[in-house]
């Protein structure tokens, strides 16, 4: 990533909504700011609960040209007319996302905050690579993705990069010369007016 490009943003859905609220929420903000992709990431396993959330969203980044990604399932990928699918297992699954979607599709993997898997995700044909947590959050062990990860990778590295989790204005600006995405979720979604809250942190990116 050269240094003096200010990283896009990569917006991540709450793991539950209600579709009577959330897209139009998701449709003001995309209207607001240039939003690189979204990735539906419901906790849900449930089909027809991720096939309906799917086809909402899938309306609003249509019309507005932006990628939209599910989490995990790649088998729904081609069925609901998404994008790609992001991989929440490292490296182990991209070969097989990448055989099953073909070239064309989107492929990124989560690799937590490990060089190696993702290297190994890189090499096997993933789009993007996302490492996180960045800061504190309620969801994981403690474990943080470091600073010198994505200076290194930033450096060594040309496949593109998401920082992800615990994201604050303070990170954000620490970080945006490292990483070529922010993936911003809860961050969002839990405030009052996203809207702002995204101008807010956008600022600090550049």
């Amino acid at each position: 990533m050269a240094q003096d490009e200010t990283p896009q943003i990569y917006l991540i859905t709450p793991p539950d909504f209600e579709l009577s609220r959330f897209p139009s929420q998701l449709a003001s903000v995309l209207d607001t700011h240039e939003i690189a992709c979204v990735r539906l990431a419901l906790a849900s396993h449930d089909e027809d609960t991720l096939c309906r959330a799917a086809d909402a969203l899938r309306e609003v980044t249509m019309a507005r040209d932006v990628a939209l990604v599910i989490e995990r399932h790649i088998l729904l990928v081609e069925r609901l007319g998404l994008d790609g699918v992001h991989l929440t297992d490292g490296s182990r699954s991209v070969a097989k996302a990448r055989k099953a979607l073909g070239q064309d599709a989107i492929v990124g993997s989560f690799c937590s905050g490990s060089r190696h898997d993702g290297m190994a995700a890189g090499e096997a044909g993933a789009d993007y690579i996302s490492f996180g947590p960045i800061g504190d959050t309620s969801l994981d062990d403690g474990t943080q993705a470091e600073f010198d990860l994505f200076d290194w990778w930033s450096q060594v590295i040309e496949v593109p990069v998401v920082a992800e989790g615990g994201l604050d204005a303070e990170l954000i600006a620490k970080f945006a010369p490292v990483t070529d995405f922010f993936g911003l979720g809860n961050e969002l979604w839990s405030t009052d007016d996203p809207v702002a809250t995204l101008a807010r942190l956008h600022a600090v990116m550049s």
